[in-house]
């Protein structure tokens, strides 16, 4: 991108006063020009083709079509434009995801306005933009070993085996993650997996041999 070429974007939000404020500040700063708006993933996909933004701006979690999955099917058809997310999730099971997916960046809307122009600027440009709790989250995961098969432990199951590794039993980890026994089961079989042992001692051995424990 030019210096003094306009940024063109789409902003895709399911909540309407947002994309009102959003389109405000962006037609009111230069530089900018806000091409249209989609209220989830399906119709940002829609738009994204019509349209042919510079950047996206994407929340994540909207009915009727989530952020995560339009950015995955942005990548697969070869769009031009770069997604940056902006939501109010910093959750491993959101931040992942949508990095993993193909974002360029990811933004929580408390960031002030200027962060969030400059982040647009860095984004129409191809370079990354990371909140700063969001950074953190990613250079820990990619600190975290990936097993040999190649597939990391998800954000859940890690915290099932640090609590296996207290000897918490599958009850007490169902109460205290407000899950079913079930789920826990069916996370530790995963685990079991992922990490190639049979029993919950092996895993919590194998888990702080590779470092992902400790």
């Amino acid at each position: 991108m030019t210096s003094d070429a306009l940024i063109s974007l789409l902003i895709v939000d399911d909540h309407p006063v947002v994309r009102d404020g959003l389109r405000g500040m962006f037609d009111a700063a230069p530089g900018f020009t806000v091409l249209g708006e989609a209220a989830n993933g399906v119709e940002a996909l829609e738009r994204a083709a019509a349209l042919d933004p510079d950047v996206i701006l994407m929340d994540l979690r909207m009915p009727g079509g989530g952020g995560v999955d339009a950015i995955k099917e942005l990548a697969r058809r070869g769009a031009r434009a770069k997604v940056l997310v902006l939501t109010t999730y910093d959750t491993d099971s959101d931040t992942l995801p949508a990095i993993e997916a193909g974002a360029t960046g990811y933004l929580l809307k408390d960031a002030p306005r200027d962060e969030l122009f400059t982040a647009v600027r860095a984004a129409a440009d191809g370079r990354t933009v990371l909140s700063p709790a969001v950074a953190s989250r990613l250079v820990s995961a990619v600190r975290s070993p990936r097993t040999p098969g190649g597939e990391p432990l998800s954000a859940r199951e890690r915290e099932v085996l640090a609590l296996v590794a207290k000897g918490t039993s599958n009850r007490e980890i169902a109460r205290e993650l407000f899950i079913s026994e079930a789920t826990v089961k069916t996370h530790l079989t995963h685990l079991y997996t992922k990490l190639a042992v049979s029993d919950r001692a092996a895993a919590v051995a194998t888990a702080y041999e590779r470092g992902i424990l400790g």
